[in-house]
């Protein structure tokens, strides 16, 4: 299938017909890796729509195909891209990356001064994220706002989030700062990524290992994915 049968835009109010479908394949999606996420509702998800902080994709005979959302946080100084879901009959299509590009271009409109966050354990994510410009960073350079981090109360890993005192977990946290001009070190990382895919599964199963420890450095996960990627 082409990525051109597809296509990508903002969510108007007319699409909440479709917020039903999004939050159950949202579930169903979670449940099939093993994770938790930030249950919404479909109210919820609809009110993203109307405000034109959504990004929906259909497939050319109009099925739904894929989704995103954007949520900001401390105030408008941080913005996540949350929700992203592809509908499994599209998925490997390279819809996500479409899907993510959309909403990452929507979110530098509507809040060009912000960071840009997210939280992932998928290789795949972290692939878009990284050629977008993101970053591998501590859990200290993301939101602090206690909003954000009660979503994580679903997951499956909340209990290790909680342990950590917040400062790390299984996920790995990426940022764009837009303050920041060049961005040359995601795009080494997204070239890393590319060539060795196999060395974030080592990466993985090594921070697994270093979070469940009692007292680990607070920086040694990323240290360890430098050290890695080199």
């Amino acid at each position: 299938m082409d990525i051109n049968e597809f296509i990508v835009q903002i969510a108007i109010a007319e699409h909440i017909v479709f917020a039903e479908e999004i939050v159950t394949e949202m579930a169903e999606s979670a449940k099939a890796r093993g994770t938790g996420i930030a249950k919404r509702t479909p109210a919820y998800i609809a009110g993203k729509m109307q405000e034109g902080k959504a990004v929906i994709a259909f497939h050319k005979d109009g099925s739904w195909a894929g989704f995103c959302y954007i949520e900001t946080w401390s105030h408008g100084q941080f913005v996540a891209n949350s929700g992203l879901i592809v509908s499994p009959k599209y998925r490997k299509e390279g819809l996500a990356h479409a899907i993510k590009e959309k909403i990452f271009e929507l979110s530098r409109t509507l809040y060009p001064k912000a960071k840009i966050f997210g939280l992932t354990t998928g290789l795949a994510v972290m692939k878009i994220n990284s050629d977008l410009g993101y970053e591998p960073v501590t859990y200290s350079e993301l939101t602090q706002d206690e909003e954000f981090w009660k979503g994580c109360q679903s997951c499956v890993n909340f209990e290790i989030l909680k342990m950590k005192d917040r400062k790390n977990c299984m996920c790995t946290a990426m940022l764009y700062d837009p303050a920041e001009k060049k961005h040359e070190a995601a795009k080494q990382f997204a070239e890393e990524l590319q060539k060795k895919p196999g060395l974030y599964e080592r990466f993985m199963r090594i921070k697994q290992r270093l979070v469940v420890k009692p007292k680990p450095n607070l920086k040694s996960v990323l240290l360890l994915f430098t050290l890695i990627f080199k």
